[in-house]
C-alpha cells in the first residue's frame, strides 16, 4: 500500500486528486482532502474487508485519452471501474459492495461553476453505478462547501468533515 503514513495508533494512507487506495488492513484508514466538484467515492465489502477510496476530478474521459491512459483515477468513467475492479481482485464482491459519495460541489468564485462539474460528475457516476446494478447507500453531495471524507477499514464507516464539523455518511 502506497502513501502510508503511522499516525499514533493509526495507518493512513492519503488519497490525492485523481488517485485511488485499496486495503484490506482493518487498522487502515484512507482519507483524501478537498473535495469540491470532486467526487470522492468510497466503497467497502465487510465479508472480504477490502475497501477503497477514489478521488475523481472530471466526469469523462473523452476530452484527453491519452492523460486518461496515464491517470485513469482523474475521471469517473476510467476511475470508477478501476475502482471495483481492484476490489474484487482482493476477494470483493459487487452484491456486498457499499457505495458512499462525497462532493460534487459548485465552490463560490470557481470557473468549475460555468461548466457544473460537480454537477456533471455525479450524474455520470450515478449512470454508471445505474447500469451496473449498485447502489450508492449515502452521500454527501452538491452544495457549496468542500469536504474531506474518510473510510475506516476496520468497519467500513466514512467520516466527512467540513468547515470544522464532522459527521459521518
Amino acid at each position: 500500500m502506497a502513501s502510508a503514513a503511522a499516525v499514533g495508533n493509526e495507518n493512513i494512507s492519503v488519497v490525492g486528486i485523481g488517485d485511488l487506495k485499496i486495503s484490506t488492513d482493518p487498522g487502515h484508514t484512507i482519507i483524501t482532502y478537498a473535495l469540491g466538484s470532486c467526487l470522492g467515492v468510497a466503497v467497502y465489502d465487510s465479508t472480504a474487508q477490502v475497501g477503497g477510496l477514489l478521488h475523481v476530478m472530471l466526469p469523462l474521459s473523452t476530452i484527453d485519452p491519452e492523460k486518461a491512459r496515464q491517470k485513469p483515477f482523474m475521471y469517473v468513467d476510467t476511475g470508477l471501474p478501476r475502482l471495483f475492479l481492484e476490489c474484487y481482485k482482493l476477494g470483493a464482491q459487487k452484491g456486498r459492495m457499499v457505495v458512499k459519495v462525497a462532493g460534487g460541489a459548485t465552490l463560490q468564485g470557481n470557473v468549475e461553476n460555468q461548466f457544473q462539474i460537480g454537477k456533471r460528475n455525479l450524474v455520470i457516476l450515478r449512470k454508471m453505478l445505474w447500469k451496473n446494478g449498485v447502489l450508492i447507500q449515502s452521500e454527501d453531495v452538491g452544495g457549496s462547501i468542500a469536504r474531506t471524507m474518510s473510510l475506516d477499514l476496520a468497519d467500513g464507516s466514512v467520516m466527512i468533515r467540513s468547515s470544522g464539523k464532522q459527521w459521518e455518511l
